[in-house]
């Protein structure tokens, strides 16, 4: 007979190699304060755990994967909520309404609302800098739910946490949409309505309104650029600024606050006198941009400038290049369009030139 039949062989299983470690006394009081703020006991806990985890912390699984998936639900969410609610308004106007309570602005604020931040893990100083700034600037306002953006640009972590926290809550009720919905809305409140949107007007509709009280034209363009939709704003024909989203109509919105605000330094929009938009031409340059914004990036921490040719015309001894740069910030992709010129060089400069100015403007740097 094998003696070895009978023998019985502890291993430690691939699974108990890489358990993480017990949470922290932090950790678990982190994890009851926000059950308490959601109304919801995790089964597994866990799942908060890694919602309440930054990436900048390296000692835990960070909330990421769960705000891939937080983003997704709480849209689909929204939506079917929207479109019971309101059985008898277009597409277009659901798509607003989606938006405006979805969006960085509205998820942040409730972040705030709710003090989420306070039980964030990180490792990123910084962070607290913006979410102070803020926090202060959102205090100061009226109680009325602010649909597009205030004067403070909103941290995108803010709104990671919310959509983190809800993708735990779906996973943990095993992907029931319905019972997420019910537990989750009070986190939302107030929800956007079609009145608040009226009252506080669409960006894109505000941004036509001001230009055709100055005689002006608008277009809007859009190209996709792999996982991105890509809006531009020109103002009888020259270009103003560009947003981008995974979806049009957020790429589109976007692009139009940052049309307001640049349009809102270069005129006085109450004043119907102003019949020139001064200062959107060819001349704006920077010496030497292209290497300043690299710096810039690398300091940032940010990945390199991706430069792109988007219009190649002309004959061979007249030919006119337009040139994008595309940067990635912690709060999403940055785009900006070059003036024509007739060297690459030269329209690679001209983006990086708009991008640093608009960088400026936005205070990011």
């Amino acid at each position: 007979m094998n003696p070895y039949l009978n023998m019985k062989i502890f291993t430690q299983t691939p699974r108990d190699l890489h358990a993480p470690p017990p949470p922290s006394p932090e950790m678990k009081q982190a994890v009851a304060a926000v059950e308490m703020i959601v109304s919801y006991a995790f089964k597994n806990k866990r799942l908060l755990e890694e919602a309440l985890t930054h990436p900048s912390h390296s000692d835990a699984v960070s909330y990421q994967r769960l705000e891939f998936v937080g983003d997704a639900v709480l849209s689909l969410a929204v939506s079917n909520y929207l479109f019971l609610a309101y059985p008898r308004i277009d597409q277009g106007n659901l798509s607003m309404l989606r938006s405006a309570n979805v969006s960085t602005e509205k998820l942040a604020r409730v972040s705030v609302r709710h003090g989420l931040f306070r039980f964030l893990r990180h490792s990123a100083p910084v962070l607290d800098d913006k979410v102070r700034e803020f926090t202060e600037v959102v205090s100061g306002e009226e109680e009325m739910p602010l649909v597009y953006r205030g004067s403070v640009k909103a941290p995108k972590v803010l709104a990671d946490i919310v959509e983190s926290v809800a993708a735990a809550i779906y996973v943990d009720l095993n992907f029931d949409l319905e019972k997420l919905w019910m537990i989750f809305r009070h986190v939302l409140e107030p929800i956007v309505t079609l009145e608040d949107l009226q009252q506080q007007p669409q960006p894109v509709t505000k941004l036509f309104e001001v230009c055709q009280k100055h005689g002006k034209h608008v277009d809007i363009k859009y190209w996709r650029d792999e996982t991105k939709s890509i809006a531009s704003v020109y103002v009888d024909g020259k270009f103003v600024a560009s947003g981008s989203s995974e979806q049009k109509e957020v790429a589109k919105v976007n692009a139009a606050e940052i049309a307001l605000y640049k349009l809102s330094k270069l005129m006085r929009i109450d004043d119907v006198s102003i019949e020139v938009i001064a200062g959107i031409d060819g001349s704006f340059h920077i010496e030497g941009a292209k290497h300043k914004l690299h710096e810039l990036c690398g300091k940032k921490k940010w990945p390199k400038p991706i430069y792109n040719i988007n219009q190649d015309k002309g004959s061979s001894h007249e030919k006119k290049f337009v040139s994008t740069v595309q940067i990635a910030t912690i709060d999403g992709v940055l785009c900006m369009t070059g003036d024509e010129m007739s060297r690459v060089k030269d329209a690679e400069n001209s983006a990086a030139s708009l991008m640093i100015r608009a960088l400026q403007e936005s205070d990011y740097v």
